[in-house]
């Protein structure tokens, strides 16, 4: 019977803890997928939202500086932060979620410049530039640490977009979507013409959504997210999500009607 009591008490905790509930969860800011610019602060807080809300939990998001956001999630401010990918270090701060989004990284140049690369070295005479608070991988970051790349950081990807198109570097790394994004957003139809991506990834890589592990609620949250989330996943509600951005939805001016039936509540 003590198993039983176990999964009784559980089940009651878990209970408890999602009724009438709130969260408030930090980020970085990750256009498309976390963003002011995008209703419900982006489709990927929407998914993220809606799948707490399926076990009776409020989420609000806080958009600061990705150090900050880190930080200060570790210390209990924030009840969690979205989205990260794995690296050792991070799991003795938090508990991880199942994954949340593929993400693929590519580099981006100027359609009028020749950039074909097979290993970071091939890299070496160029300039590149970076954001502050991003990671590229492990790979990119050895290759800085060995001074194989020369890398300018700087603020934000508006600033590396801005570099780019004035002839300040050569290349720059983002996550597919982000990048070109960032250029429909911040870059005349004339200008975003004059950019593209080289197809080999840089990196392929899996984000999540981070716990901390001082909050005493994390684990239990945890637990209701990942299985919320997987049936999210297997019933083809996930891909909606996606769906739904891919055709203007989430867009400021769009109406709130998604795709495949996606309604995009508040």
């Amino acid at each position: 019977m003590r198993p039983l009591k176990q999964s009784l008490l559980a089940l009651l905790m878990l209970c408890a803890l999602s009724a009438n509930a709130k969260m408030l969860i930090s980020t970085g800011g990750w256009p498309p997928f976390l963003t002011s610019d995008q209703k419900h602060f982006g489709f990927i807080a929407h998914l993220i939202s809606d799948v707490f809300a399926q076990v009776g939990i409020d989420v609000d998001y806080q958009q600061v500086p990705w150090r900050r956001a880190y930080v200060s999630t570790v210390a209990g401010k924030y009840d969690g932060t979205a989205v990260w990918m794995d690296l050792p270090d991070r799991h003795q701060d938090f508990l991880y979620s199942d994954p949340v989004l593929d993400e693929r990284f590519v580099f981006f140049h100027r359609a009028d410049q020749t950039f074909e690369w097979e290993t970071l070295s091939d890299l070496s005479d160029l300039k590149l530039a970076g954001v502050i608070g991003y990671s590229y991988g492990a790979a990119f970051e050895a290759a800085m640490d060995a001074s194989v790349l020369n890398v300018e950081w700087v603020a934000t990807e508006e600033s590396v977009l801005q570099m780019l198109l004035a002839g300040r570097i050569d290349a720059y790394p983002q996550e597919i979507s982000v990048g070109y994004y960032t250029i429909m957003s911040a870059a005349t139809p004339s200008e975003a013409a004059l950019i593209t991506h080289h197809p080999k990834p840089l990196l392929v890589n899996q984000s999540y959504l981070l716990l901390p592990r001082s909050l005493p609620d994390s684990a239990a949250r945890l637990q209701q997210f990942n299985a919320q989330l997987r049936i999210f996943k297997e019933s083809g509600r996930y891909q909606s999500y996606f769906d739904a951005f891919e055709a203007g939805k989430y867009d400021l001016e769009a109406d709130d009607q998604g795709s495949n039936g996606l309604t995009l509540q508040n």
